[in-house]
Order: C-alpha cells, then structure tokens, then sequence
C-alpha cells in the first residue's frame, strides 16, 4: 500500500497551497463564483521543469460522508517544445474560476499537484442562506 502524503500550508507563506476564495455565505441555490489559484502571495515557478499540472475542487456538505468532486481543471502548457524546455509558444497558468451552487453549508477542498513537490491541499468553509 502507498502513503498518501497531501500537504496542508498557508497560502500566504507557502508557493504550493491552492487559494480558494469564495464568499463567506451564499444563497441557497444561486450560483456563485469559485476561484482557484496557486502562487498568490509567492508565485510558483511555470516551467517545463516545474510546474503546477492541476487543480481539482470538492465540495463536502456539512454532516454529509463523501465530498462532491466540483471541477477538474488541467494546465497543460509550460513551454514544452521540440526545440527543448522553456522555448514552446504556450504556457498555463494555475488560475481559474469555476462557477457553483449549493444548497447547503459545507466546505470546499482544493487539491493541487506539483510536478516536483507532490499533493496540497487546503479548505474554505462556506455558509448557506435560505
């Protein structure tokens, strides 16, 4: 069997950890929007070498057993090319936002992985109005 060793760090001292933000209280319902970042107060390398590859978000109803996977959102493009790395006409950048809407409180994860460094995780709490 393997360890499975997900990271947790603050976004704000750590390149890794996925930034969720997200309003504190939503309407039940209403979609609202998500956004997903890595590298917001100290940016990640986007290299060929080093590179965030995806970011996936989940949601986890209060009191519910799974979490519900949201999005799976790929960046595919860090300067790969034939004439060698860092030289491709294309690179992606670990930021998007994902529109959702939920009907009950509960707590968004976000995972991303990093070519080098492995699995982050972190979570946002989101509250729910009628």
């Amino acid at each position: 069997m393997t360890d499975l060793s997900i990271q947790q760090a603050d976004w704000k001292k750590e390149k890794h950890a996925p930034v969720i933000e997200a309003p504190e209280t939503v309407k039940a319902g209403e979609f609202f929007p998500v956004h997903l970042s890595i590298g917001k107060e100290i940016a990640h390398p986007n290299t060929t070498e080093h590179h965030i590859a995806w970011i996936e978000l989940y949601f986890h109803p209060a009191g519910g057993k799974f979490p519900h996977q949201v999005a799976h959102l790929a960046c595919s493009a860090h300067g790969e090319s034939v004439a060698g790395a860092n030289q491709g006409p294309a690179y992606t950048a670990p930021d998007f936002t994902v529109n959702v809407k939920v009907d009950q409180a509960g707590t968004f994860h976000a995972l991303a992985l990093c070519n080098i460094h492995g699995l982050w995780e972190s979570s946002r709490a989101v509250q729910v109005e009628a």
